[in-house]
């Protein structure tokens, strides 16, 4: 077990809002950012005697930690600062400055030295405690906090931030607090049940910052199509998956193999034209529609959409080969054997229901022997084993979805400090902010680190 330190009430502090404390530095939440941030904060102040208080309204820290990774927390990818940038896209540049600070090499390295062994997950390159509880990574954190000589007070809910001066007046379900400096870092509306609420978007709204609408990402897509549904259970190891625009036409890959043969050589963050996002993992059809990294990684452009209507998925099931080359495959089998069927021919690596499927959605029979197929039906086979088009009705939403997408737009904050730049001694870190990467780690690497970060500038 945790242990977890009492709240203010225990501590004797008068009900009512009538007592008013005076602290250094606040930090609001305590998740990945707001823990480590406010152990941080009162280390590098310790011989200053800064006072420093992390606030939290569950009644546990690290609550989202908890359930992360199945209870198992993947803490960071095993990767070095860059790959961490390559997961955000777009608004990777944002993390130069908190990765120099903290990276995943250091983030390892600390969690080690702080009693926490790690390994890395073979086949995915995730990196877990050594006991595989999450339950372990919240203890070192609580642990950090207790020795830097910061206050942890849990189950007390913020109700208001007003600037008080140059700093803040922060009124809690108890008591009036008074900071120079405020941290916040509670998160976006990701498993709302863990607390994350999307409280601190009215907070940071008042004080005149933009809000880009959240939205669920990294979160299992819903299908009403029949076909998906019914191959339930099932699950591709290896399967490249994009987003298009419902009307768009999928890319050709007939040109070089060197353009198609995998996303990962292209450079990255570069996109076949009329591709809106694409990642490569395992895909799981369920009863409700796809899940499986492949799926999560590219949820967040079909959640970002008008609606989930004016997107398609295409799927390459066999993305180590072209449309070109899979064709040739497949003829040069029928010629060796054409008294067989066709769907014999599939390379079986794909489970049978998979290919039914697909034979299904083609138009092609089943039954029909390889010596039967002409040119255009044995390239309409390859085509949708390359390209098979899934509709997709929305998602299983911020209940069920691992970050939030949106937030705090990026531009607002300054990078190199995770201060505000609209207002003085104001800083924010973590899942508040518009900033969501790739399943694996990366978003919990941004929250150590902006976290970090924010610590080392107050």
């Amino acid at each position: 077990m945790v242990e977890q330190p009492t709240n203010a009430a225990q501590h004797g502090a008068p009900e009512g809002g009538d007592q008013v404390e005076h602290y250094d530095v606040i930090v609001i939440g305590a998740g990945a950012a707001g823990l480590l941030a406010a152990a941080r904060s009162a280390e590098l102040g310790g011989e200053r005697g800064r006072r420093v208080l992390c606030i939290e309204k569950n009644r546990k820290a690290g609550v989202k930690i908890l359930i992360s990774g199945g209870t198992r927390c993947n803490l960071t990818h095993d990767c070095d600062r860059r790959g961490i940038l390559e997961a955000f896209g777009s608004a990777g540049p944002f993390l130069h400055s908190p990765l120099a600070a903290l990276g995943p090499r250091e983030l390892v390295a600390m969690f080690n030295e702080a009693g926490l062994p790690t390994y890395v997950e073979p086949d995915t390159g995730k990196i877990f405690p050594a006991s595989d509880r999450a339950l372990d990574v919240v203890r070192v954190l609580v642990e950090m906090v207790r020795r830097s000589g910061a206050e942890l007070s849990l189950g007390e809910g913020v109700i208001s931030i007003e600037r008080d001066g140059e700093g803040f007046s922060v009124v809690t379900e108890r008591r009036t607090l008074r900071a120079a400096k405020l941290l916040v870092a509670v998160g976006g509306r990701s498993y709302p049940g863990c607390g994350t609420t999307g409280d601190g978007y009215a907070w940071l709204e008042r004080f005149g910052h933009t809000i880009r609408r959240p939205r669920p990402a990294l979160v299992p897509l819903t299908s009403s199509e029949p076909w998906i549904r019914d191959l339930s259970g099932i699950a591709i190891p290896d399967t490249l998956l994009r987003v298009m625009p419902r009307d768009g036409v999928a890319p050709s890959d007939t040109a070089t193999s060197s353009q198609t043969v995998s996303a990962k050589r292209r450079r990255p963050g570069a996109l076949p034209p009329g591709v809106l996002i694409e990642r490569r993992g395992a895909l799981l059809f369920t009863h409700f529609g796809l899940s499986g990294p492949a799926a999560l990684d590219v949820s967040r452009a079909v959640t970002g959409a008008a609606s989930p209507q004016a997107v398609r998925l295409v799927a390459d099931f066999l993305p180590q080969s072209t449309v070109a080359e899979l064709d040739e495959q497949l003829r040069a089998a029928a010629a060796a054997d054409g008294r067989k069927q066709m769907i014999a021919l599939v390379p079986d690596t794909l489970p049978r229901r998979l290919v039914e499927a697909l034979f299904s959605q083609a138009g092609l029979p089943i039954e029909r022997r390889a010596a039967e197929f002409g040119n255009i039906d044995r390239r309409k086979l390859a085509e949708v084993l390359k390209g098979a088009t899934l509709l997709v009705s929305g998602s299983r939403g911020f209940e069920k979805a691992e970050v939030t997408a949106g937030g705090v737009v990026l531009d607002e904050v300054d990078s190199r400090t995770m201060e505000s730049k609209l207002v003085p001694n104001l800083y924010l870190a973590g899942e508040i902010l518009d900033l969501d990467g790739y399943i694996g780690g990366y978003n919990f690497q941004a929250a150590f680190s902006t976290g970090y970060l924010a610590a080392e500038s107050m």
